[in-house]
């Protein structure tokens, strides 16, 4: 008699995460020998402790040993609860039983400035001014990513589900930042795809099963119910409004649109990317006329691009910064410069546009 099916289905999800990680480095799956272990390629699960987290690390730990990886875990202490060290303590202990190594325990500090406090030097890292939740993410990716580096992992999985999918995709319309943003979480990310998420086509409620039938204890995190938190009055007061006006069905259309958006906003990326050299002078400036041919959504990513070349920082250049830029191309009217973050500047000199900082 095979597993329950809850425990199949995120089997066979890390199973072909795990044959694509095989695939990338060149190797067939196949269970190995002592002399190949210490030379596989080491994948590590982030684990909070959660019914998510937990099934993931299980179906980890069952799957690269028969495909010949070796499977290792990480949970982060946010430092945000009473007792957390103990609880992280108890978690890494519950990695060790089910087999991982290694298995690690990362204490970081959680604020504007996010710091990882652990006893091996840590190396990058980052920071961003935000709420809490924003802080909480930073601090746990930087703490992820000195892990994996430390520990030279081919790969990182993160236990975000189909339900984290929507709601991610309903805060991204919230924003009203486009495309992007109704994307949601990619399957695969970070740096060289470090990052891999195999449950965006399972719900929340396989994982919990999954840990149920297979006896493996779970903790829920009190902020996933904090109505403080955005993202948890969303997920029990939001989606459940929609489901009750729209009927059932709603994560899982949430779920496709984040797909569609994806593949959308990838192939207009790649005409941005495409189109931007045929817009620039002999000099590399941007010809407006040529920018104003352009369909609105290439210009707008041309010049999104341009923007963060010449020093706008990313992650702090929003939608209303580059339809400022964009009506230098569409509206002009004489109008003065645009100012934009990093001290980036934007204007329009004739007949050209010139992004630059100062």
């Amino acid at each position: 008699m095979g597993p329950h099916p809850a425990v199949a289905a995120i089997r066979l999800a890390v199973r072909r995460v795990l044959n694509d990680i095989l695939a990338e480095h060149g190797r067939t799956p196949g269970r190995l020998t002592p002399d190949e272990r210490s030379s596989s390629p080491l994948v590590l699960v982030a684990c909070s402790g959660g019914a998510d987290s937990m099934a993931l690390a299980s179906a980890l730990a069952f799957e690269a040993p028969r495909a010949g990886l070796r499977a290792g875990g990480v949970t982060v202490d946010h430092g945000l609860q009473s007792g957390s060290d103990l609880r992280a303590a108890e978690v890494a202990s519950r990695l060790r039983e089910l087999g991982l190594d290694p298995v690690e325990s990362v204490a970081v500090t959680v604020g504007r400035v996010t710091r990882v406090a652990h006893s091996a030097a840590y190396r990058g890292g980052g920071s961003r001014a935000g709420g809490p939740e924003a802080a909480a993410r930073d601090a746990r990716y930087a703490a992820l990513d000195a892990a994996a580096e430390r520990h030279r992992a081919a790969a990182v999985l993160l236990g975000h589900t189909r339900d984290d999918q929507a709601e991610t995709v309903l805060l991204g319309l919230a924003r009203g930042s486009g495309i992007r943003s109704l994307s949601g979480m990619a399957a695969v990310s970070g740096a060289d795809g470090r990052y891999r998420r195999p449950f965006l086509q399972l719900d929340r409620q396989t994982a919990r099963k999954a840990c149920m039938v297979q006896s493996l204890p779970v903790w829920d995190d009190p902020h996933n119910t904090d109505p403080a938190y955005t993202r948890s009055r969303l997920r029990h007061e939001g989606l459940p409004a929609l489901e009750k006006a729209l009927g059932k069905g709603v994560v899982e259309a949430l779920a496709r649109t984040a797909q569609l958006s994806r593949d959308d906003a990838d192939a207009l990326d790649a005409w941005a990317g495409k189109a931007a050299a045929g817009v620039r002078d002999a000099d590399g400036r941007l010809e407006c006329a040529a920018l104003h041919d352009l369909p609105p959504a290439v210009r707008r990513r041309v010049l999104r691009r341009a923007a963060i070349e010449a020093g706008a920082p990313a992650g702090s250049l929003f939608a209303r910064h580059i339809e400022e830029v964009d009506r230098l191309i569409t509206g002009w009217r004489g109008q003065g410069a645009i100012n934009l973050p990093g001290r980036v500047v934007a204007r329009r000199q004739g007949g050209r546009l010139v992004i630059r900082q100062g």
